[in-house]
């Protein structure tokens, strides 16, 4: 028999919103992957006021050992489910979208998404992580994210 309850054995973790302004590129707080099998980034956006020039704003995973931001390295594309790429948003009228997620296989412990636009880009962005397959017991719904030291 199937086990259709994620309540249990899943967590979802708000990131924070990310301001995009320009091409100054703008990370979201760390998810602690520790007791979960798997991990993924989800990406909606708020106001696009401006998406930027045609390659608008996109995004990049990042992992780490730590919640350091100096320990922050991209994930190499072979460590991810689903391309970064698929989460780029050229539109300005791309208001209040989910966009998109992707998966992450990797084996750090830490992981994010960092947003960086063209120039021109004005944009308002939720990030959220769920963690499915909690490896050692039930977990709570809702979890919290750790800020970047």
């Amino acid at each position: 028999m199937a086990n259709r309850d994620n309540v249990n054995n899943a967590q979802m973790v708000f990131l924070g919103t990310l301001t995009l302004s320009g091409t100054t590129p703008a990370a979201s707080d760390w998810v602690d992957t520790r007791g979960f099998d798997s991990a993924s980034i989800i990406v909606k956006t708020n106001t696009v006021t401006d998406a930027g020039t045609a390659e608008g704003f996109s995004f990049v995973v990042q992992e780490g050992d730590d919640s350091t931001a100096a320990g922050a390295s991209a994930v190499a594309d072979a460590e991810l489910i689903g391309s970064e790429s698929d989460l780029t948003v050229t539109a300005d009228g791309d208001d209040d979208k989910l966009i998109g997620a992707i998966g992450y296989k990797g084996s750090k412990r830490y992981v994010r998404i960092v947003g960086t636009g063209t120039t021109g880009t004005d944009a308002g962005v939720e990030i959220f992580a769920l963690l499915e397959d909690a490896a050692r017991a039930a977990t709570t719904f809702v979890g919290t994210s750790v800020a970047a030291t």
